[in-house]
């Protein structure tokens, strides 16, 4: 089968694109323009675009929304760990010989410190 040649007009925008196109991919305009014919014929062969499942979307969408939960939930005890380890290390810095419940109370602080500073709204 041998290739035919047509005659195609494209508006100053269209060809703009396919030229700015054609040069990042170091293309001559026409190969790049058969590019794009190829790639359009095949979207209207294939429906591209047409068959969108609203079901799946909604589907994915609460998988990353479970994902989140546990990235939030992951974050937050990672959280609560440096902050543990800061008070520990703190104390031990200090010599100050105090015990689990003044940590406790103190790492519990520096925790909810830094939430509410993470919730505070940056301008």
């Amino acid at each position: 089968m041998s290739a035919r040649a047509q005659t195609v007009r494209l508006t100053p925008a269209q060809h703009r694109t396919v030229a700015g196109f054609a040069k990042t991919y170091g293309l001559s305009e026409y190969a790049m323009l058969a590019r794009v014919v190829d790639s359009g014929l095949a979207a209207l062969v294939h429906g591209a675009g047409k068959g969108i499942d609203a079901r799946e979307i909604v589907t994915e969408l609460a998988s990353v929304s479970t994902r989140i939960v546990d990235v939030e939930r992951m974050l937050d005890r990672a959280l609560f760990t440096a902050c543990a380890a800061y008070c520990y290390a703190r104390n031990a810095a200090l010599g100050a010989r105090t015990n689990d419940d003044t940590i406790t109370a103190e790492i519990n602080a520096a925790y909810d410190r830094q939430r509410r500073l993470s919730q505070e709204k940056r301008p």
